[in-house]
């Protein structure tokens, strides 16, 4: 059965929905569609959020292999650390690239040993605590009360530690 509306007949059953929906208390509500632009706009949006959370990530990864390879945050944790260890210590001398020191009447030695390693250990040479690595070369000097201590790492880094011991006495 093929029905086919006239005009009057649409518009009637037009008229007869909004009655209904007045009696059932339903406003006419007309929502505002999306144009073209807009969904362009936002997709532009969308897409430059993602390549700024993009870039900044990569540039994370980058600064973070930087500090990983970099030997300078090393040598600032050595220094920090053989300055404590030097504190209250009397310098008892300079010999085959190693420097010995007095602590609590123990003979304490530091120096760099055939590996690619700082190590401090005791004066005897046994037991040993490793305090820096990837060393190519370190010489060490003392003038007075005063110790020169200059490394170079194999990244090609190069560093100079300077300590005055206090005058015994």
């Amino acid at each position: 059965m093929v029905v086919i509306l006239s005009y009057y007949h649409i518009r009637r059953v037009s008229l007869l929905l909004k009655k209904t929906k007045r009696l059932l208390g339903l406003k006419d509500s007309r929502l505002k569609a999306f144009t073209l632009i807009e969904c362009l706009i936002a997709l532009l949006v969308i897409s430059g959020s993602l390549l700024v959370y993009q870039a900044l990530t990569k540039s994370l990864m980058v600064s973070e292999r930087y500090l990983a390879a970099n030997d300078q945050d090393n040598w600032l944790l050595f220094s920090q650390q053989l300055r404590a260890e030097l504190s209250g210590t009397t310098l008892q001398g300079v010999s085959n690239n190693r420097l010995y020191v007095e602590k609590d009447k123990k003979t304490l030695s530091f120096g760099q040993v055939k590996s690619h390693d700082f190590r401090k250990a005791a004066g005897n040479g046994r037991g040993y605590q490793p305090m820096l690595f990837s060393l190519s070369s370190s010489q060490i000097t003392a003038v007075g009360q005063q110790v020169i201590i200059k490394l170079k790492w194999q990244s090609g880094l190069e560093r100079t530690f300077i300590y005055a011991f206090q005058e015994k006495g």
